[in-house]
């Protein structure tokens, strides 16, 4: 997932969302999603070194 001011960068095509501007929620709700994904990464990297060990 990109940072939510990357929306319209080339890294989830060219205008992903066909917008440049959000409002002040929607940021917000963005990058609550955004940490929430990597809250779960770093589980499952916790997880995964357990594994290993």
């Amino acid at each position: 997932m990109c940072m939510p001011e990357q929306m319209h960068h080339s890294c989830c095509g060219p205008m992903h969302h066909g917008r440049r501007f959000f409002t002040k929620e929607e940021r917000i709700e963005q990058l609550e999603k955004y940490r929430e994904q990597l809250q779960k990464e770093l589980q499952g990297i916790e997880e995964h070194l357990k594994e290993q060990k």
